[in-house]
């Protein structure tokens, strides 16, 4: 028998409040910096997280305003939290949930050329010697010196 057919008036489910905080491994795994629930943990237990400038734990909590640093294959991530999420979100939800300080990749510049030298060659010859040095910059320069 329901609270409404014994004759006690139900409450009307209350919506919870957001949160004051969240964890570091939820927030950063939600705003989709992280692939993974697991990889944000992973992350967290290996230093790869600093809030405010300090190292993480996983549970540590994060609050609006924050500054979070996450190290990721791309390079260092430097986020602000401006809203507080737990679930995961689209990826133009997330973007409104915080601010990217990170600065942006350096311009490619030209490609690097690299000496190959076919395998069993043999010993550089002098000659050979001398374009790889030039190749790598080092013309000019002598170790005798």
């Amino acid at each position: 028998m329901s609270a409404a057919a014994r004759g006690k008036a139900t409450e009307p489910k209350a919506v919870p409040p957001a949160p004051g905080s969240v964890r570091v491994d939820s927030w950063v795994w939600a705003v989709r910096v992280l692939k993974t629930r697991s990889a944000a943990t992973a992350a967290s237990k290996a230093g790869h997280v600093r809030v405010n400038g300090e190292k993480s734990k996983a549970a540590q909590p994060v609050r609006v305003g924050d500054e979070v640093r996450v190290l990721t294959e791309g390079g260092e991530r430097t986020l602000i939290v401006r809203r507080l999420i737990v679930k995961r979100v689209s990826a133009a939800v997330a973007a409104e949930c915080f601010h990217d300080l990170t600065p942006p990749p350096p311009a490619r510049e030209e490609r690097v050329l690299v000496a190959v030298r076919e395998r069993g060659a043999g010993r550089p010859t002098k000659k050979d010697r001398r374009d790889i040095d030039r190749l790598l910059g080092a013309a000019g320069s002598d170790p005798l010196d």
